[in-house]
């Protein structure tokens, strides 16, 4: 006999409707992916400016390239990391910290494309300059010193990503100062009166110098988006905002 029972729905029967868990999990996963890709191309950053920090030192066209190509990459990798996340607003409309998760970085991708110019415009003078190395060998440790702090802070950034480090942007601000200290090192010994290599050298080493920092800036201000990711107020901006 057939009846004109209406047919009840997998909630109304009692069952869990499992495609919302499902897209849940889904959700999480791109989260997680986007939150990789973030760290991987802070990391990445680290390694353009190691790339370019040899050519500097050893005056190494092929490192030079290296690190130009590989800032030309990074801003490919920011540019899809950004397609990603504008997906993610489209689509599932987050809200509370996955809202943050992806606005952090959105905010992020800005610093690290500058990163990697950064480091490209250590590698343009080190090509432009070949054979020569653009620096005079007793102002070379101190650039060394720099580019070595420069990288950690890239890393250290990856890592505060990966982690949610809420306090990575005061600690990786201490090792900010170090380098701008020794930024000033150099402008008093190129000013100095008996420094004896002329202006071309002169203009090499505080431009370069500049990049250094401000690279360092940059990583100390992704640093600084965990806090607003973790605590969900804006930021602390560093010194350097472009």
């Amino acid at each position: 006999m057939i009846t004109n029972r209406p047919v009840r729905s997998r909630s109304q029967r009692g069952i869990a409707d499992p495609y919302p868990v499902i897209m849940r999990r889904a959700f999480r996963a791109e989260l997680d992916t986007l939150v990789s890709e973030l760290a991987g191309i802070t990391r990445y950053a680290g390694q353009v400016m190691t790339h370019a920090s040899n050519a500097l030192q050893q005056a190494d066209v092929k490192f030079a390239e290296l690190a130009l190509s590989s800032g030309d990459e990074i801003r490919v990798l920011c540019e899809q990391v950004h397609q990603r996340c504008l997906k993610l607003l489209a689509l599932q409309a987050p809200v509370a910290t996955d809202l943050r998760t992806v606005l952090t970085a959105m905010r992020a991708l800005p610093d690290l494309e500058r990163m990697g110019h950064l480091a490209g415009h250590i590698a343009k003078i080190t090509r432009l300059n070949h054979p020569e190395v653009p620096i005079p060998g007793e102002i070379r440790p101190i650039f060394a010193r720099m580019s070595t702090l420069a990288i950690t802070l890239a890393h250290d950034a990856a890592a505060a990503i990966e982690t949610r480090d809420r306090f990575s942007g005061e600690r990786l601000a201490r090792v900010d100062e170090e380098i701008d200290a020794l930024r000033r090192r150099i402008f008093r010994i190129l000013f100095s009166p008996d420094w004896p290599h002329g202006v071309k050298p002169a203009v090499n080493a505080a431009l370069i110098g500049r990049y250094y920092e401000r690279f360092a800036d940059h990583a100390v201000a992704i640093a600084h988006q965990i806090s607003f990711l973790i605590a969900g107020r804006s930021p602390t901006r560093t010194k350097t905002e472009n």
